[in-house]
């Protein structure tokens, strides 16, 4: 059976209510494959001013020096993943907390180290390990890690890490959970938008900040065969769907 992705925020980690677990509960039932991958924006920046570090974002990344990096990783393993995982495990899943370090998940390579210090994009995943824990009905879930072929870790953007693993899985469908219920155009929430129109969102600048990684990342993923890709704040119902097939934007 199909492959379901879903990505939630550092944020929405903390409003899985009802309505997300019923879903997943109904996915399974149906035969489905669940994966998560969390964020946890928020809580780093969090730390990162109480630690007395300066946030900077660059066109949607966070600039990750050495000691950003070790707030990023305790936060994000030590923080957001036990409160994901918890919430899962009271709900009754089989659900196993994931990150680079873990076989080798998701080796990466940095972008641009001398602009963005530590920040990495995604070069392979670990489908043996995800596959063979699905096939248990086990829920990995996964932080927006990676490491290199050296054991240099690297942050990496957790819409691009669940893109990649929607695509590694050749994934039915990828959700990626924000704090806003899609794209905004016009004043209008976009309901569909065809791969050939995300290139124009992006040079119309309609689509700003951190939703730029967002959209760019779900395009690789319907290069790579993903077959639709959800951007939304909820997993029941509305968002912008995105398709590789040439829909018209659709308000």
């Amino acid at each position: 059976m199909g492959t379901i992705v879903v990505k939630i925020g550092g944020v929405a980690s903390d409003n899985l209510d009802l309505a997300f677990f019923s879903q997943i509960h109904y996915w399974q039932k149906q035969g489905k494959k669940v994966v998560i991958v969390h964020g946890g924006g928020y809580y780093i920046s969090e730390m990162m001013t109480r630690l007395g570090q300066e946030v900077v974002i660059k066109n949607g990344l966070r600039v990750t020096d050495a000691a950003t990096l070790e707030i990023t990783r305790m936060v994000l393993l030590g923080q957001v993943q036990p409160l994901v995982t918890t919430k899962f495990l009271a709900e009754g899943f089989h659900a196993l907390g994931l990150s680079a370090g873990s076989d080798q998940l998701i080796l990466g390579e940095a972008i641009n180290e001398n602009e963005l210090g530590f920040v990495g994009q995604v070069t392979k995943v670990n489908r043996e390990l995800l596959e063979i824990l699905l096939e248990k009905d086990h829920i990995p879930v996964i932080a927006p890690l990676g490491i290199t072929a050296a054991g240099q870790w690297l942050n990496i953007n957790a819409d691009e890490v669940a893109c990649k693993v929607a695509a590694t899985l050749q994934a039915e469908a990828l959700y990626l959970l924000t704090d806003v219920p899609g794209i905004k155009q016009q004043g209008s929430w976009l309901k569909k938008v065809s791969l050939a129109a995300v290139d124009q969102l992006v040079a119309e600048e309609i689509v700003t900040g951190g939703m730029l990684p967002k959209l760019n990342s779900a395009k690789e993923a319907l290069l790579a065969g993903v077959t639709s890709v959800v951007i939304n704040n909820g997993i029941t119902a509305g968002g912008t769907q995105l398709f590789a097939e040439e829909y018209a934007v659709e308000a």
